[in-house]
């Protein structure tokens, strides 16, 4: 019984220190996740922004033209 409660506790040990470990591996990872997301939000702004300013150059030359 007593081979059986220290086992049962052992693991309970090593189950707690995996998941410590694992905790402080986390934010890492997070961080990581969140430059990503942060440089493809960033990319997809310049390309809306570009693409504004491309319709832009578009509709003001229409009225250019639409002018003569």
């Amino acid at each position: 019984m007593k081979k059986l409660i220290s086992a049962a506790v052992a693991a309970l040990f090593a189950t707690s220190m995996l998941a410590n470990a694992a905790s402080h591996t986390a934010p890492a990872a997070m961080k990581a996740d969140a430059k990503e997301v942060k440089a493809e939000v960033k990319a997809d702004a310049k390309a809306a922004k570009s693409t504004m300013k491309h319709k832009a150059k578009h509709a003001k030359a229409k009225v250019k033209a639409a002018i003569k």
